[in-house]
């Protein structure tokens, strides 16, 4: 009775943990995700560009927001500095004054040099205010080249958009491609298409092969194994994250498919290399947990940390 109460509550829990470790996994791709993980090469320089060009932007508004605070501070500055250059003007005149006064009137000496002393300690003051001022002045100024951009970072971001427009340019070359496979492919049926890229995968011509099973998914033949094959190749070229991405829609299409067990292994696997360890561990137990007598749940087995 307890054996069957167990199996009973494991029947009921199962599906549940199969439902959170699965859809997790297969969130690969997604470039809205506060952490994208799983991205194609593509997807990884579109992200790339995406943040720099966000970086650049607040950047840019930071700055704009400096320079009129800058701007103020000196016009502020300018104000004193005139006051300043006004009143040693003025001290000046004043001290030509007292001279032709002391001079023409027989001023005492001792309040002559009084006088004197008083103008004196004025343009001190002044000036002691203008080196303050010099310094504050030079303190904006590396401000103001330590925080706009500098010719390096624009040089990196215009190789950044140009990187990104060979990209596009590529996506373009390769949807061209496609289509011209179109003709290529138009006198065979696509059943003999599909026997075709199956062999030249047993054959490992995979260059061959994918462009076979790509232009199967355009004309919707067995998406869901077209996507699985091309995933499969990819994971032997050991570009995990593309192969996660394929691996995803093959799952998305027909989760039901006989080759999901050796899927999902290579999805964990692929996770794992791409350096999403959280993930690949919930996947390798949904393996053991959704397909226990495989190979694939002994082989997840073993990348399951101890």
């Amino acid at each position: 009775m307890k054996n069957s109460k167990k199996v009973f509550l494991l029947s009921c829990l199962l599906p549940i943990t199969l439902f959170s470790a699965e859809p997790s996994a297969f969130g690969a791709g997604d470039l809205n995700s506060p952490n994208p993980y799983g991205l194609t090469s593509n997807e990884k320089v579109i992200l790339d560009t995406k943040k720099k060009l966000h970086k650049v932007a607040v950047k840019s508004n930071n700055q704009a927001n400096e320079l009129d605070s800058l701007r103020e501070r000196i016009d502020g500055l300018q104000s004193i500095i005139e006051s300043l250059s006004r009143k040693a003007h003025n001290n000046k005149i004043n001290l030509q004054r007292f001279t032709q006064k002391a001079q023409s009137d027989s001023e005492s000496k001792s309040e002559y040099e009084k006088r004197l002393s008083e103008l004196v300690e004025a343009n001190a003051q002044a000036i002691k205010q203008q080196k303050l001022i010099i310094t504050e002045l030079s303190t904006l100024i590396d401000s103001i080249n330590a925080e706009y951009v500098s010719k390096e970072e624009f040089n990196s971001l215009v190789r950044d958009v140009n990187a990104f427009k060979k990209l596009v340019a590529k996506e373009l070359k390769r949807k061209g491609t496609t289509a011209s496979s179109k003709s290529k492919f138009a006198s065979k049926s696509s059943a003999e298409i599909y026997k075709s890229a199956n062999a030249n995968f047993k054959k490992k011509y995979y260059t061959k092969a994918i462009e076979e099973f790509e232009y199967l998914i355009k004309k919707h033949y067995k998406p869901a194994y077209a996507h699985y094959m091309i995933g499969e190749m990819n994971y032997r070229r050991k570009n995990y994250a593309e192969a996660i991405a394929y691996f995803k829609k093959s799952s998305a299409l027909y989760a039901k498919a006989s080759y999901m067990p050796k899927l999902m292994l290579h999805t964990a696997i692929s996770m794992q290399k791409t350096g999403d360890k959280a993930h690949a561990e919930a996947f390798f137990q949904a393996i053991i947990a959704k397909y226990p007598d495989s190979s694939e749940a002994k082989e997840a087995k073993k990348y399951i940390q101890p």
